[in-house]
């Protein structure tokens, strides 16, 4: 893989894996990254040792952000009509992996980035610094990586509703409360918690820990078809008139807003659409 990749892995232990996403400067999700996670996701799944795998970010402010809409074209497309999306496949893939996936988040986590995490199996989250959102339909376009279909089951339908309808942010303690995530922690206690929960469930019987997560999985997922449905709404929402006419009017308040845009999403998507 290239030295310039958005992703890097580290194998700490025979038990344990960590993942970093570094895309400075606002992690947005390429097509290099779903191809990189999809390689080290697939790699794990027949390797006999590993039990947790920690997901985290190397860029601060930013945990994995949204798709990166001005280079979908380098997205990795599916082989026939009747193939599971790559980014679809991902998602199901992790939140399947016969190991645990753990997670400190730090920063916004909004769109695909958000998807991800509701994939993986335990959220931690720094209560000061992280951000969460589902942009999309605020862009004039629709969720397409199990956004709609987890967050209704992690927090209900009208908070679901709230948060994918109004396109807003949301800090970590309200994430908290609905169940969004696993649990909110000062920031400066995050990674010594998270290092604890990786450390307890490495020590523990991988069998045990796989087939406790099946069993758990099998109340609580969705149906496969139901995302690979989601995807083909949204990469149909990406020709429609409403994103396309959007479109301009949100990359002209991003120029102007410059970094702070991503810093504040949620804020600058309600301005340009009260703006037209």
């Amino acid at each position: 893989m290239s030295e310039q990749s958005t992703i890097h892995y580290e194998r700490t232990t025979p038990q344990i894996a960590k993942i970093t996403f570094a895309n400075p400067p606002v992690n947005l999700i390429v097509g290099e990254t779903v191809l990189r996670l999809t390689e080290i996701v697939e790699e794990l799944a027949t390797d006999p040792d590993i039990q947790v795998v920690l997901f985290d970010s190397a860029t601060p402010d930013f945990f994995y952000n949204h798709f990166d809409l001005a280079a979908a074209a380098d997205f990795p497309a599916p082989e026939d009509q009747d193939a599971v999306p790559a980014w679809t496949n991902l998602v199901l893939t992790l939140s399947r992996a016969p190991y645990i996936t753990v997670t400190a988040i730090r920063g916004r986590t909004r769109g695909g980035g958000n998807e991800l995490a509701l994939a993986l199996d335990l959220r931690y989250a720094s209560r000061e610094k992280a951000i969460f959102g589902q942009p999309e339909v605020g862009s004039g376009l629709l969720p397409g990586g199990g956004g709609t279909e987890r967050l209704p089951r992690a927090i209900g339908r009208d908070r679901a509703l709230e948060v994918i309808l109004t396109s807003d942010d949301y800090d970590a303690d309200t994430a908290e409360r609905w169940g969004w995530i696993t649990r909110a922690l000062p920031d400066g206690e995050l990674d010594a918690f998270v290092g604890n929960v990786v450390t307890r469930l490495a020590s523990f019987d991988r069998t045990s820990l796989a087939s406790a997560k099946a069993q758990i999985n099998r109340a609580s997922l969705p149906p496969d078809a139901d995302l690979v449905a989601a995807y083909g709404e949204f990469a149909h929402s990406l020709t429609l008139p409403g994103f396309l006419t959007r479109a301009a009017g949100t990359q002209a308040v991003a120029e102007q807003a410059g970094i702070d845009f991503e810093y504040r999403l949620g804020h600058y998507i309600g301005s340009a659409n009260q703006q037209r």
